[in-house]
């Protein structure tokens, strides 16, 4: 089954502005950035369990090529996106989104 995502919207400002920083540093790449969070999204809305568990009720999915990972909670039957968190950056600042 696949569930329904939701981005709480500061992750979505989070995304856009990665997307729109890798793309300053390289034309593109910042498409390549997206495709990355989108093979995340995909494999979390099918496996929403199976990414590390980071708190009571909230996992964490790192990705593949770039430094960055999806915050999420489960909620019923829908996925919420709490962060698009850079790996080296503020741990858990996001908490106050759950």
């Amino acid at each position: 089954m696949t569930r329904p995502l939701q981005l709480h919207d500061a992750a979505d400002v989070e995304l856009n502005e990665a997307a729109d920083y890798y793309d300053l540093e390289s034309p593109g790449l910042g498409e390549v950035f997206l495709e990355d969070v989108e093979r995340g999204f995909r494999r979390i809305r099918e496996h929403p369990d199976a990414a590390t568990a980071v708190a009571p009720g909230i996992r964490k999915l790192v990705l593949t090529r770039f430094p960055f990972a999806i915050i999420y909670a489960t909620r019923g039957d829908i996925v919420r996106v709490l962060a698009i968190a850079h790996q080296r950056k503020r741990p858990y600042y996001w908490r106050s989104r759950g």
